[in-house]
Order: C-alpha cells, then structure tokens, then sequence
C-alpha cells in the first residue's frame, strides 16, 4: 500500500553537536511541545463524516462497516481520519479506532489509501494509550514501506503529526528500533541526530541498541563515535561498558580503536581500573607487542593499581609465546614475591613454554610446584606435559601421566590419544600405537586426520606398506582427506617393495581426485621405476610432469640420470656421472640422454 510523498522544509542530516547539560534535573526537563498541526484544527462545530464514522464504528458489531460506509467510503479522504483521531468526538475506544483504522487499510477497500501523516498519526495516538505493540507493528510498516534513506521525510511526519500528545519517548525510539531491524542503520543514526537536535531524549537502552548492532556489523570506529555522541548527550559513562567495547576491539585486532577508548575514559571523567589496564595490555600482547604491554604495567604501577593475577598471566604468555623464558621465570617470580597466587592458567602457560623450548624438565617442575599451590591440573595441562614429554621420547613417564589423570577422574580426550599415537610412532613403539587406536574407538572418540596420518607413517617405517594402504581406505571411509604426503609416503613404501604398479595406481588416484601431486611425489615414483630399470616410463612420467606444469627438479634429473647410468650402457659412464648435481633443466637433460643414445647405437653398428 503506497504512502503519498509530501514535500517539507528539509531537516538537516547531521545538526551541530548538542551538549545536553549532565545534572539529573536538566535530563528530565519538560518536552519540547510545538503548536497543535495544521492538520488538525480544532473544529467549532460537530463534522457530519466524522459522527457518522463514530456511528458506524460503534454499530460494527450488528452491522458490517462495508455496509454502514459504502456511500461514503469513495469520498473519504486521509484529513478526515486524522481528525477522527486526533479529535475522536465520540469518545471511541483506542482499540475500536485502531481496528477501524486497519479495516481502512484492508484489500476490501481498493479506493482508500492512508497517508504517511494518518499513520503516524495513529502511531501517537496508540502510544498515548500504552498500546506499544499495535503501534510498533504501524511503524514498522511505514518505515518498511518508506526504506532506506527515509529518515528525514519520516521524522518530520512524527513531529508535524504529534500535536500536544505526549508520546514521544515511545514513536522516536521505536522508529530507531525500527530501522536497525530493517537494516537500515545509518537511518537509525539520523532519527537519533534529529531527535538530538529537536531536544527529544531517547531511552539509553535506544541507544544501546544501535551500538550492540553497529558492533554485529563490525562497524568499531562508528561504534567508539556513536558511543561519545551519546556521551556528549548527558547519558551517563559506564567504566563496565568502556571496558566491554576495548575487550571487542582488541578482539577484533582494532588495538587503536582500543587505546581511544581507554584514553576517553579519564576524559569522561573516570578512573581506569585494574580490569581496563588488564584489557589493554592483553590485545597488545595478543598482536605480538610486548614492549606496550610492559609499559602498560609500569602506567598502571604509576597510577597506584597493583597488577593482579592476570596481568601477569597475560605478560608471562606473551613472553612464553616468543620462547623468552628466562624472563617469563623472573615475571613469575616477581608474581609470587608479590603475594599472588598463579591460577591454572598460569602454570600451564608456564609449562607449555618450558615444553615448546624442550626443557622438559623444568615443565615438570612448573607442575610439582603447581601440585603444592593445591591446584588440580585440568586436561589441558596434562596434554601439555604429555606433549613435551612425546616430543622428548618419554613415553614411560607420558603413561605414567595418563594413569594418574583417570585416577583424578579426568579422561583422555582425542588429543591426549593423538599425541600418544603419534609419540609412540616415533619411536618404534608401533603395536602400541595401535592398540590406543583400537581403545579409542571402544571409547567412540573418533580419530582425526593427524592420528591416521601418525599411524600410517609409522606402518611405512616398519615396511608394512599393504596394512598402511588398508589405514588410508578407513581414513577415507570416515570422511577424512589425507594429504599429498600421506599419499607419497605409502606410494614410496610400494616402490621399496618393488610393487610400483600400485604406486603407479595410487598416483592416479591423487589425479582423479583433483589434486596436482608435488614434485616431490613424482620423484618418489619416478625412483621407482629406476630402480626396476623401468626407463621408458620413467621418461614418459617426466614428460607427463612437464604437461602438468609440474617443474622437475634437480633431483629429477639426477635419478633418471642414474637410472640411464645404470640400465643404458652408456660408453663413458664416468662423464655422466660427473653430470650428476649439474643438470638443472629438462634441456640438459635431454642432451645428455641424447648423447647417451647415440653412443649406444654406435656401438650397436661397430
């Protein structure tokens, strides 16, 4: 249903700041009330249209209004239902008007068409009477059918339209909310501006909304210059809300939008606490910064804010990340000097690092101290430790962990299983290996791509290529996509045990598949079929590289030069095998093959 367009004086999109006065009396001062419309002007004698729709509207429940008004329902004109409402002579009930009202919009009524100013009319009179939600569900279609960039021709019918009706706190926020649940933000943005200008003050949960959604959208810079809009309006400062927005823009690595906003709260008239200075210096750190993060704590030192547990356990994190871990041991130490307790994450910051820098050791130190502090290591603790001690070649000690996390109720997870699998791997231990596999699957822990991948390394490494095909097709089965190197390291396992057709199959597999095998596989093959004495397709294999821009290498060259070396009886092997290292192009290589060739069939004349 279209609305008329009506030409106003224009209303300015973005007013000159207003400096709302911030005492509690100034907040609550008196309405801005302009005269009455001059849509509604107080008549001196009752209007016959507007008795007769009164009349109508009260016999609407023994007879249709399609019937009481179909004489006059083709004259009937928009200014006379603003009058009906604005006026309402017959004392009418608001939800019997509001029912009339929506009747007139109705399809049965093809010849009327209610106008911007009849609904906001209406809008005013519903909210003068607490009937919120009839008249959010008018507003939501005039801004729906009004769109973007309609702000402006929308307020300026709210204001003409309110006459002396007191409903402005509930149309201008609702016409905000309106336009953020559309999409339209920037409109949402200007309502509050010309609400701003025109003196109207919008509920700060009104405002909340907008930032909550310019935060959805990530827009942050508008965000931080919405907020001191609001500011600048007389709203009162949160310490806890100047807290949240750094928390989400160092979130969200926008560390300068973060350092703006700690810098605005000493200029709204607050004190940083130690959660704000917390804040900060962990976005810096989170960005690699530590230098900031540092100064952070002397300025909060300065200030007379003592840091607390998790300032250190920011710093100490960020030093343990860059493996400085002589002064992560120092910062800990100064925090256990000061009377702090380290918490759980603490320790396992500390001990991760120890374990990342191959200090094993002290890791385990780090974790006896944190056993006498009373705390109860987490899962995620024990997987560090046992990661190290995996690393180390300590799988007795990495059990023996295991065994003490179930006697402290906590089970192993798939990363505890993983790096169990794959430390055992390592180290020859492959039957283990194997039967965790087997124990996580009674326990429905499903295996991920880095435990088949350990596993199947491990079955290359002790030769039992058959069983590490057989791994792969069950890594298939569940969905999981091994990589180019779990694929090449069973396609060598095949050529060291002489069966290159199924190396030779599996490489075909990896081409249907989509994938592009690196050089790296080729030259795994390609030793293969050199080692068999397989020349012709060792030549057709490179050829089939260089058709897929596959660049050889030069240790392609130099097996297939070893190859020719050794299956082409060559005339002078010796010169060809000062070749090899040298030949670095598909041209060299040629050449000499060709040199090679010629030698051969001269000798097959003499």
């Amino acid at each position: 249903m279209a609305t008329k367009n009506i030409s106003r004086t224009p209303i300015h999109l973005l007013p000159p700041p207003f400096h709302h006065p911030h005492s509690t009396a100034a907040a609550a001062a008196a309405w801005y009330k302009p005269p009455p419309s001059r849509r509604n002007p107080q008549l001196q004698e009752p209007d016959p249209i507007l008795t007769t729709l009164s009349q109508a509207i009260q016999n609407s429940p023994t007879k249709p209004l399609q019937a009481s008004l179909k004489h006059l329902l083709p004259s009937l004109k928009p200014q006379q239902i603003i009058n009906l409402i604005s006026l309402n002579p017959h004392s009418l009930s608001p939800l019997s008007l509001f029912s009339f009202f929506t009747w007139l919009s109705s399809p049965c009524n093809s010849t009327f068409r209610h106008t911007l100013d009849s609904y906001c009319t209406m809008i005013h009179f519903l909210c003068t009477h607490q009937m919120f939600i009839e008249a959010n569900s008018l507003i939501q279609i005039v801004v729906s059918r009004k769109g973007k960039d309609s702000a402006s021709a929308v307020f300026a019918a709210v204001l003409e339209t309110r006459g002396t009706l007191g409903s402005d706190i509930y149309v201008f926020s609702g016409l905000i909310s309106a336009y953020l649940e559309l999409g339209f933000t920037l409109d949402a943005i200007q309502c509050f501006r010309l609400s701003k200008m025109h003196k109207f003050r919008v509920p700060f949960d009104t405002c909340m909304k907008v930032l909550e959604h310019l935060m959805k959208l990530k827009s942050y810079k508008l965000v931080w210059e919405f907020y001191e809009e609001i500011l600048e309006c007389g709203y009162p400062a949160s310490l806890y809300f100047f807290n949240i927005l750094m928390h989400r823009f160092c979130r969200e690595g926008e560390i300068r939008l973060a350092l703006s906003v700690f810098d605005g709260i000493r200029k709204w008239g607050l004190r940083p606490s130690v959660v704000s200075f917390n804040t900060l210096m962990n976005g810096y750190v989170r960005l690699g910064d530590l230098d900031e993060g540092f100064r952070l704590k002397i300025a909060m030192q300065a200030s007379g804010i003592k840091p607390d547990v998790y300032t250190y356990s920011v710093l100490i994190n960020g030093l343990c990340k860059e493996r400085k871990m002589d002064d992560a041991n120092k910062l800990f130490d100064e925090m256990l000097e000061n009377g702090l307790v380290p918490n759980s994450v603490t320790f396992t910051t500390m001990i991760d690092g120890h374990c990342k820098n191959g200090r094993v050791d002290l890791a385990m130190e780090i974790y006896k101290q944190m056993l006498t502090q009373g705390l109860s290591p987490d899962l995620i603790t024990y997987n560090t430790i046992i990661n190290g001690l995996c690393n180390k070649g300590d799988l007795k000690q990495a059990h023996n962990l295991i065994d003490e996390m179930r006697m402290k109720g906590l089970k192993p997870d798939k990363i505890t299983y993983t790096t169990l699998i794959d430390g055992n791997c390592k180290e020859g231990d492959l039957e283990t290996a194997l039967e965790l596999k087997t124990r996580m699957i009674k326990e429905s822990i499903a295996l991920d791509d880095v435990a088949y991948t350990a596993l199947i390394s491990g079955l290359c490494q002790e030769g039992r290529t058959v069983d590490a095909e057989r791994m792969l097709r069950e890594m298939l089965r569940v969905g999981l996509k091994p990589d180019d190197g779990t694929y090449t390291m069973i396609i060598n396992g095949f050529c060291k045990n002489g069966d290159i057709k199924t190396a030779s199959n599996l490489l075909r597999e990896m081409q249907r598949e989509g994938r592009v095998p690196s050089v790296v596989t080729y030259n795994v093959l390609m030793n293969g079929y050199c080692k068999q004495g397989q020349m012709k397709n060792a030549n057709m294999l490179l050829n089939a590289m260089l058709n897929l821009g596959v660049n050889p290498d030069d240790i392609t060259y130099n097996i297939l030069l070893e190859g020719h070396c050794k299956y082409g009886n060559p005339e002078d092997v010796s010169n060809v095998r000062s070749a090899k290292g040298l030949v670095l192009d598909y041209a060299s290589y040629t050449s000499v093959i060709g040199s090679l060739s010629k030698a051969s069939r001269f000798r097959s004349k003499g």
